[in-house]
């Protein structure tokens, strides 16, 4: 896998009023990508937490709820939850 290396330059009074509101100022320059890629549609809940080295899932959602952003929940992704709800047990078999 590569990697893609980016690097903003910022005006110093423009680093300095982001590092009186942001504690990791890098690290939410990461997330705005993160979260306005997957508002667009470019990245996906994965993609999302590839990147932001997100534990869970339920990481993303609350980044995401944070922002205000909706989450896409489609047809095939409640399927897919059935599915791995029906084979660890928590529901009944069809």
């Amino acid at each position: 896998m590569s990697i893609m290396k980016v690097t903003i330059d910022l005006p110093e009074d423009i680093s300095a009023a982001l590092q009186g509101r942001w504690d990791d100022v890098p690290r939410r320059s990461l997330e705005a990508i993160a979260i306005e890629g997957y508002r667009i549609g470019a990245l996906t809940e994965a993609h999302v937490r590839r990147l932001l080295r997100l534990d869970t899932r339920f990481q993303v959602h609350a980044l995401l709820k944070e922002h205000h952003v909706p989450m896409r929940y489609t047809a095939a992704d409640l399927e897919d939850d059935l599915r791995t709800q029906r084979e660890l047990g928590v529901l009944p078999g069809r």
